[in-house]
């Protein structure tokens, strides 16, 4: 969303948000005593920012979009970047959105692996996506997955 508003970066060198602990009468009144971090957005700053920003406007879509998800179990050094340049690779006409929702650590993975969980969102501007075409394109990830970083996928 920072960069449909134009922002690269969202910090607080840059004024837009500040953060910091509450103060400690406020933590007693709210009888909070688990640590807390808050956020205040500077939103005069945002709204003017994104009033230089142009945006483009698109009809909405005509087609559903899919969304499955898989489980990759990687070396730890590999990177969400590598995963998405990979299915960027393999899918580049219908993978609309891909995001991690769950990194795992530990047992019973073995030493030197982490676990992601990845979702996927496909759609076909032109029709409503088949099984054996999402199952195409899911089978070509997990092969593309396994041969290009080593991924185990978890079933």
């Amino acid at each position: 969303m920072a960069q449909q508003l134009g922002l690269t970066e969202i910090s607080e060198k840059t004024g837009l948000v500040s953060m910091g602990e509450p103060k400690p009468e406020w933590m007693k009144i709210a009888d909070c005593k688990a640590p807390v971090v808050c956020a205040e957005i500077n939103l005069d700053k945002l709204l003017n920012n994104s009033l230089k920003h142009q945006f483009v406007l698109q009809e909405l879509p005509k087609f559903p979009s899919v969304r499955r998800d898989l489980s990759l179990v990687i070396d730890k050094q590999v990177s969400f970047e590598q995963i998405s340049q990979i299915a960027n690779k393999t899918e580049r006409k219908l993978l609309k959105e891909m995001f991690v929702f769950d990194v795992f650590e530990g047992k019973p993975l073995p030493e030197g692996k982490k676990s992601y969980s990845v979702a996927f969102m496909l759609q076909d501007k032109e029709k409503t996506m088949s099984d054996k075409q999402i199952d195409s394109i899911m089978e070509r990830l997990m092969s593309n997955f396994e041969k290009e970083i080593g991924a185990d996928i978890r079933k």
